[in-house]
């Protein structure tokens, strides 16, 4: 499989990790977006959020555990933080393995360029 982040969590290409157990790996996003920005991978391959079967809800689950002692961790669990999920090419998703972006670390803008409904 020609997959970046299955390449990273086996460790044939290195990374800056900041949490790392039999199912997850947690490391710093090598084009920050935020002061804070990691990404959370399961190491498990599954490539979009629309992949993801009924066996795969546990693990979604522990994911959002491991997003929480990750921002703890990271020392932005307090003052808050964004947790995003690309999904397709629309979303702007660029590694087809399914990832969380942990943003944090200063006051965060709007969610998209289309609208700032969000904001």
């Amino acid at each position: 499989m020609d997959c970046l982040f299955c390449k990273i969590a086996e460790g044939s290409i290195p990374s800056n990790k900041v949490y790392e157990d039999d199912k997850f790996l947690v490391f710093h996003d090598i084009q920050p977006a935020a002061p804070t920005h990691v990404l959370i991978i399961p190491k498990k391959h599954i490539a979009t959020m629309n992949d993801v079967a009924a066996e795969d809800l546990a693990l979604i689950g522990e994911m959002h555990k491991v997003a929480q002692n990750a921002a703890k961790k990271l020392g932005i669990s307090e003052s808050g933080y964004r947790l995003i999920n690309n999904c397709g090419p629309d979303s702007g998703q660029a590694v087809y393995h399914i990832h969380y972006h942990l943003l944090g670390g200063a006051k965060l803008g709007a969610l998209t360029g289309i609208s700032d409904s969000h904001a």
